[in-house]
């Protein structure tokens, strides 16, 4: 059952749709059936067809037969998602180095400082979700809507990806430490070195992701 929030119920269903498609638990290929969403979930049929609406627009579902097949993220989209976000997260970087505030370094600190923890407790459910509110925050501080709205979908598209990424200690361990290098660049005010780090850190993210 869904709570009622400040989001629109349909941004609700669309939200735990695309989650449950991006994490794996519909598989590629799956069926998705308008009368079943509504029963899982306990909400009527207006919100769940517009969140199917929003699903095909991403490309996640496509019409089939008397429902709609599940797409998901092939390797192929992987590869893409990939090059796209190393061809973009520089300059995101780049810019917040130039426009984030004290206030915004203290959050993105204190993200920093959770992820770290959760990595000592072995938590992957909790390094992955600071893992993503780290680079969310990024993308937001380089003051850009268009940044921000472009590259926060492709991070959320390899989901399933970066779990198994956060599940590897030792891939973890290197990834807040390569988030402790680019905090650093982005305190020193320093575009040229939080553009390197960030790409570094996306190359590193590519390579284990790709192997996967």
């Amino acid at each position: 059952m869904l709570e009622h929030k400040n989001h629109t119920l349909a941004d609700q269903v669309f939200e735990r749709l695309e989650s449950d498609i991006l994490s794996g638990k519909y598989a590629r290929g799956e069926i998705l059936v308008e009368m079943e969403i509504c029963q899982d979930l306990g909400v009527s049929r207006t919100p769940v067809r517009e969140a199917l609406r929003r699903l095909q627009q991403e490309h996640l579902v496509e019409e089939h037969g008397k429902g709609l097949k599940v797409l998901g993220v092939t390797h192929e989209d992987l590869e893409d998602i990939m090059e796209l976000r190393l061809r973009l997260e520089g300059y995101a970087a780049a810019r917040a180095a130039e426009r984030i505030t004290d206030e915004q370094l203290k959050e993105l600190k204190e993200t920093l400082d959770l992820q770290e923890f959760y990595l000592t407790k072995h938590d992957s459910d909790h390094i992955k979700g600071m893992d993503s509110k780290f680079h969310e925050l990024v993308y937001k501080f380089s003051d850009s809507v268009v940044i921000y709205d472009t590259l926060l979908p492709l991070h959320k598209k390899v989901q399933r990806y970066r779990k198994r990424s956060v599940e590897n200690d030792s891939r973890a361990a290197h990834s807040v430490e390569e988030h402790r290098v680019i905090y650093e660049a982005l305190a020193a005010r320093d575009p040229k070195a939080a553009e390197a780090a960030i790409l570094n850190h996306t190359q590193n993210a590519k390579k284990h992701i790709m192997k996967g």
